[in-house]
């Protein structure tokens, strides 16, 4: 797994997004005191529902990993010119 230039903005940034898709399927509604790796979990295993992602393997499902996804997808959201990918 490369690590991305960014990536700790681009989880960030993920996961802002990821929970915007969530709640506008109306699939979730996250509370203030929802840990981030309980977030993490919840929009990698929702991604992978809606297929949006591929999902990783059950013996390679880890915290890093599944930021790493979300990010993956986020950066596929973004415009090539997008500041975060420079």
């Amino acid at each position: 797994m490369k690590k991305l230039k960014n990536e700790a903005a681009l989880i960030k940034a993920a996961i802002l997004a990821a929970m915007k898709y969530g709640e506008d399927r109306g699939a979730v509604e996250f509370e203030p005191a929802d840990s981030v790796n309980e977030k993490i979990l919840f929009l990698y295993r929702l991604l992978v529902h809606d297929k949006l992602i591929q999902p990783l393997p059950e013996d390679q499902v880890s915290q890093k990993s599944m930021r790493h996804k979300l990010a993956m997808w986020y950066v596929k959201q973004l415009p090539k010119d997008h500041p975060l990918l420079k």
